[in-house]
């Protein structure tokens, strides 16, 4: 049972985020809408095919109020409604062109104001803001999780799909430039290797795996067996979005990507990160990974304590 002093202190802080992020005004980030609205393009925006059924339920709110918000929306012309599958009769919501300009224009907004926060923050209270933020909005929604996880199921697929290469790129790109401050290096160095790792996927030592959640990428893993040299399967690309991080995806796609190995008879498995990772590391270590080496090292394009650690196969 939470104290007194924690339960009145997280409520004076709610309290200040709600005006601090502009929730009393009349129109929420940069835009003349009210927050359900810009919260319904958000997630339009970020489930690309969803249900004013799916929606109603994401936004927690009910159907007739998201009805009437997104025939204001449509009317506005930054929605439109298409057939969906199998039958036509369910109506997936879609962006228009004015949408995604309006979308980008809200994301662009809300960057801007976290990154203006984040920078009167020591560079490692960072993570504290993104953990706890995560936490709590997760403990505030558990009455509801269930129902949500049956509404927007994450499965797991292997291999190639259009945008699944950007999407890694972009996840990798916005999650380490929030976290550890990496910028433009880091991003070219991503694309560089996964745009190299491409040519070789079809070979059968190499595979990436992709968890999708309504048609969207929201985490991937993937095992190069080559550019490490013989006998040594290289770990690439572990990247869970912010919105399923914490919720398992992460340790199920680590555990098909070993098993991946093991069935290759690969001896070992490494993989490159570095200190203060710690939530990754633990992950590592419970799929049976060891430190093996630790170096300050420039390969992401800052200067870090850089980490190598090993798996070997386990004995049949």
């Amino acid at each position: 049972m939470a104290d007194v002093t924690s339960i009145e202190s997280i409520r004076v802080a709610s309290r200040r985020l709600v005006r601090e992020l502009g929730f009393m005004r009349e129109g929420l980030a940069g835009t003349e809408m009210p927050p359900s609205a810009v919260h319904a393009l958000l997630e339009i925006s970020a489930q690309e095919a969803i249900t004013a059924g799916e929606l109603s339920n994401l936004l927690n709110l009910e159907k007739s109020s998201v009805s009437r918000m997104l025939r204001k929306l449509i009317e506005a012309g930054m929605l439109k409604e298409e057939p969906g599958e199998p039958d036509g009769r369910t109506k997936k919501l879609i962006l228009t062109s004015k949408g995604r300009v309006v979308v980008a224009e809200i994301h662009d907004f809300a960057r801007r104001q976290v990154a203006e926060a984040l920078g009167r923050l020591r560079p490692e209270q960072h993570q504290t803001v993104v953990d706890g933020l995560r936490l709590y909005a997760q403990a505030l929604g558990e009455d509801r999780s269930t129902a949500k996880d049956d509404l927007l199921p994450v499965t797991i697929e292997t291999g190639y799909q259009p945008g699944v290469l950007a999407r890694c790129v972009e996840m990798h790109a916005l999650y380490y430039a929030r976290t550890v401050g990496f910028g433009r290096p880091f991003e070219a160095t991503v694309a560089a290797g996964l745009a190299e790792f491409s040519g070789r996927l079809d070979n059968p030592c190499n595979q990436l795996w992709r968890a999708m959640q309504a048609g969207r990428v929201v985490a991937m893993i993937a095992i190069d067996g080559e550019d490490m040299g013989p006998g040594v399967a290289h770990l690439r690309w572990f990247i869970v979005d912010d919105g399923i991080r914490g919720g398992g995806i992460g340790r199920k796609l680590l555990s098909e990507a070993v098993a991946f190995c093991d069935r290759q008879g690969f001896p070992e498995t490494h993989l490159w990160t570095f200190r203060g990772l710690d939530a990754a590391r633990r992950l590592y270590e419970a799929s049976g990974f060891t430190l093996a080496e630790e170096r300050s090292g420039r390969q992401w394009g800052e200067e870090v304590m850089e980490q190598r650690f090993v798996r070997r196969k386990q004995a049949a």
